[in-house]
């Protein structure tokens, strides 16, 4: 039993630049980037009374959806909403849309 940790001692000892426990940095889970994150789709509506509109729909229930909105009518100079699990943005922003949120670390997908 203490077998393995001689060696783990042996090693350490003819390898100082090996990190320590105190060294080793282990990632946070609520980290933004480490956290998978579903695909989302974006789409063009022009139903809305001759208007068009960019949807983003495919959010898990754990994304803040009014502050991804807010985030991206700030970025896009543009009004829209949330509301039921999608965001509708004004216009066709499609390409922009999916660049900002692959910025933030979303995966798009332009239907």
């Amino acid at each position: 039993m203490d077998d393995w940790k001689s060696k783990l001692s042996n090693l350490l000892a003819s390898n100082p630049d090996l990190p320590t426990g105190e060294d080793i940095i282990v990632a946070n889970e609520d980290d933004s980037k480490t956290k998978k994150k579903n695909r989302l789709d974006i789409t063009l509506d022009r139903k809305r009374a001759g208007k068009t509109a960019s949807i983003i729909s495919g959010f898990s229930d754990d994304d803040d959806i009014k502050g991804i909105a807010a985030q991206l009518k700030q970025k896009l100079s543009v009004g829209g909403s949330a509301r039921g699990g999608e965001i509708l943005i004004q216009g066709d922003r499609r390409n922009d849309i999916a660049k900002i949120l692959s910025d933030i670390g979303y995966k798009t997908r332009i239907i």
